[in-house]
């Protein structure tokens, strides 16, 4: 089932599939935007805030990837890539600069609308009042986790749908490693080694804001044999 109220943006070079992808998300129960390339997204970001953006890889000018690294700068909105089956490496390319998923061409529609719907099912929800908070500490780093929020001093990290969502699963069992398998089905993913190996770009994208070391993490360690497990102060 779609969130009724969400508002998607679709930046995509294709008219006709952004036509077509606008009425089918429509037809399902979103707000949707669209934007012909990067240029044009960028205006629409100006006044309008999206939940999330199905952004094509490969688009004239600024392509799908250097605006997902632009984007990161300033914004923790979930993307979903959209990308020529078989350019592995583009997929992990926009994984590293921040995308949430990816979706290879051609796909069935259905599909597009369930990882949608799981992109947003990860979205932390907004606070809901003030409650009394368990806290993990990870050195200067503190994750609150009731409210699913990381701190380093006075200063809220930004993470993404999907940082945020391993955040909880790592935080509900620490001191437990948790294997990549694990991760793929927590997170609702197909099982297949490609989306392991998204896993691990993600940890590593996560290690960058816990750790004062990322490549000799002290906090979200690699357990030899299990997977990932994280080891708070």
């Amino acid at each position: 089932m779609s969130d009724p109220d969400a508002h998607l943006l679709i930046v995509d070079d294709d008219e006709r599939i952004r036509g077509l992808l606008q009425k089918f998300l429509m037809r399902n129960g979103f707000w949707v935007s669209a934007a012909r390339d990067a240029a044009h997204a960028r205006r629409l970001l100006e006044g309008l805030d999206f939940d999330l953006l199905i952004l094509d890889v490969m688009m004239p000018g600024e392509d799908g990837i250097t605006f997902a690294k632009w984007l990161r700068e300033g914004s923790e909105v979930p993307i979903l890539l959209l990308t020529a089956r078989g350019e592995t490496e583009n997929r992990i390319a926009g994984l590293e600069a921040g995308a949430d998923d990816y979706l290879p061409k051609p796909f069935e529609p259905k599909e597009l609308l369930l990882r949608i719907n799981a992109i947003l099912r990860r979205v932390p929800p907004p606070d809901a009042g003030a409650t009394v908070a368990k806290v993990l500490h990870l050195g200067p780093i503190r994750y609150d986790v009731e409210r699913g929020e990381m701190w380093h001093g006075d200063d809220l990290v930004r993470l993404t749908a999907t940082e945020a969502q391993l955040m909880r699963l790592f935080a509900a069992k620490p001191g437990e490693p948790l294997s990549r398998t694990q991760l793929v089905e927590d997170l609702g993913r197909d099982k297949d080694r490609a989306q392991e190996r998204a896993v691990d770009v993600q940890i590593t994208r996560l290690r960058r804001k816990i750790e004062s070391d990322p490549k000799q993490p002290r906090y979200l360690q690699t357990v030899r044999g299990a997977g990932y497990m994280l080891a708070p102060d």
